[in-house]
């Protein structure tokens, strides 16, 4: 039979771009090789779209804060589910969508966790606390790990937050779009001034507050330079009395990622600094744009640059100013061809590939046959 796979992506909203962009390149890539998808997200009312990259049902779910949607009624997306009859499901949720895992594993369907974010560090980050957070975490991730066949996860860093011995873990890191994302589109003018740039959505568990602060400390330090920030979220106020008097300027959504691509091949430096980034696609987008990257000395982003590219500091404004200084000292040259190279590595073709063989190997243990 023909691989069937459903795509379940839960908990969306406007500024959402890693997932989106993950969960688009894979389907495309799915149906590019032959199989069927469906992909069923929240939105802010039912519809069904067929498209080339096939069957997009977006279903009635409520706003849960930050202009996300969620959806709350695991049955409507199991009704939907009968009637696709996938041969796997892959789920990117890790709350209210367990009903549906479980739904997989009685109809002898294989069930894929897409685990994008870590839970404790995504806590942690939002809330500014970490007592607590761990222990509830762990007794869902051992929940999880006996209702899913399979759970991919893009970095050893989400890795960390699984038990190896006991949950089915797969590491498949995500690529990047190298043709949209190409130095060509632009370089840095030689003027003397350092151009810093941050893309990203402004809640604070992506920390474009560390972001701010470092292009603070180094205004402090006199150094001469501008950080350009690119995205929207409900902590502008709180980023623009962070940056104080520093030339700091916030340009809100960029819509296309063409414009976006060119905004960071003509920074010098780009500061993706969260330290509970799981993987890190806005790492890859300034890479493959031929912009090294500074970044936190933890989590996922820090596994995707070498010295040759990128530098990494503990997660406070100061030393990561100060492995800002040391990047911007290498050559220009030398750190736009090694960020691009360093991209290269990553391309979305792998990803969908890895991925293709696992729903394939879960299709094949289920008892059902793929053509």
């Amino acid at each position: 039979m023909t691989l069937r796979i459903a795509q379940l992506a839960n908990f969306v909203g406007p500024t959402s771009g890693g997932m989106r962009t993950a969960i688009e390149h894979l389907g495309r890539g799915y149906c590019e090789a032959g199989a069927e998808r469906i992909l069923v997200t929240p939105g802010e009312r039912d519809s069904v779209t067929e498209t080339v990259a096939g069957t997009v049902v977006r279903m009635k779910a409520p706003k849960v804060g930050g202009g996300y949607r969620l959806i709350t009624d695991p049955w409507r997306v199991i009704e939907a589910l009968e009637r696709f009859r996938p041969s796997t499901v892959e789920i990117s949720d890790k709350s209210t969508l367990l009903p549906v895992a479980r739904w997989a594993r009685r109809n002898g369907i294989g069930s894929v966790l897409f685990s994008h974010e870590r839970l404790d560090a995504m806590l942690s980050l939002r809330t500014g606390r970490q007592l607590g957070v761990a222990a509830g975490v762990s007794a869902l991730y051992r929940l999880l790990s006996r209702t899913y066949d399979a759970v991919v996860v893009t970095s050893r860093y989400a890795a960390a937050e699984f038990d190896e011995v006991t949950t089915p873990l797969v590491r498949i890191p995500l690529g990047v779009d190298l043709d949209t994302f190409h130095p060509s589109l632009g370089i840095p003018t030689d003027d003397g001034i350092l151009k810093l740039v941050h893309a990203g959505r402004l809640s604070r568990e992506k920390s474009p507050h560390l972001a701010v602060a470092t292009a603070a400390e180094l205004h402090r330090r006199g150094v001469p330079m501008r950080l350009d920030v690119y995205g929207s979220g409900p902590h502008l106020d709180e980023l623009i009395a962070i940056a104080g008097r520093a030339p700091v300027f916030f340009h809100g959504y960029v819509d296309g990622r063409t414009k976006l691509a060119r905004h960071l091949a003509e920074a010098d430096v780009a500061l993706s600094v969260c330290p509970g980034e799981t993987f890190g696609l806005a790492v890859l987008e300034a890479l493959a744009a031929g912009t090294p990257v500074v970044t936190a000395d933890t989590g996922g982003a820090r596994e995707l640059v070498d010295s040759s590219c990128g530098r990494w500091a503990p997660a406070t404004p100061f030393a990561l100013a100060n492995a800002v200084l040391d990047l911007a000292a290498q050559p220009a040259v030398d750190r736009r061809t090694a960020a691009r190279r360093r991209a290269e590595n990553y391309d979305w073709n792998t990803s969908v590939r890895h991925m293709l063989a696992l729903h394939t190997r879960l299709t094949a243990s289920s008892g059902r046959s793929v053509a």
